[in-house]
C-alpha cells in the first residue's frame, strides 16, 4: 500500500478540477481511453502526481517551463527519487512536447505500458 497523506485530499481535488490545457489534451485524448485504469492528481505520500496507473506502477507527469529551473529540477530529482522507492516509474514530458508533439507521447506512454493505439477505446 502506498503513503497517503490525507493534508493534500482537498488539493488534489481542486487540480482534478482545474487541470491545465495539456493535461486535458493528455486526459482526454489518450489517458481516459486507455483500457487500464489511471488516477488524476492522485496523493502518493507528500505529493500530488499528475496521472498515475496502479496497475503497472507508472506516474505520468507533464511539466510546465517552471520545471525548467535549476531549483524545479532539483525537486523533481528528489521527487521521483522518492517515488522510485516505491518501485514506481516516471515518465515526464513537457507542455510543448504535449502540444506540438502529441502523437510521439501518445506513442511513448502506449509503448511503455505495452500497448498500441488500436487498443484504445473509443471517444465517447
Amino acid at each position: 500500500m502506498l503513503p497517503y497523506n490525507k493534508r493534500h485530499i482537498g488539493n488534489a481535488r481542486a487540480f482534478r478540477k482545474k487541470m491545465t490545457p495539456e493535461e486535458q489534451k493528455l486526459w482526454f485524448n489518450l489517458l481516459k481511453r486507455l483500457p487500464i485504469r489511471v488516477k488524476r492528481q492522485f496523493c502518493i505520500s507528500d505529493y500530488i502526481v499528475d496521472f498515475y496507473i496502479p496497475s503497472v506502477k507508472i506516474v505520468i507527469e507533464i511539466d510546465g517551463k517552471q520545471h525548467l529551473t535549476q531549483k524545479h529540477k532539483e525537486k523533481d530529482k528528489i521527487r521521483d527519487s522518492q517515488l522510485a522507492s516505491f518501485d514506481i516509474s516516471v515518465l515526464r514530458y513537457n507542455n510543448e512536447s504535449i502540444n506540438c508533439n502529441f502523437n510521439a507521447v501518445a506513442k511513448d506512454i502506449l509503448e511503455k505500458l505495452s500497448l498500441t493505439f488500436d487498443d484504445l477505446k473509443p471517444i465517447a
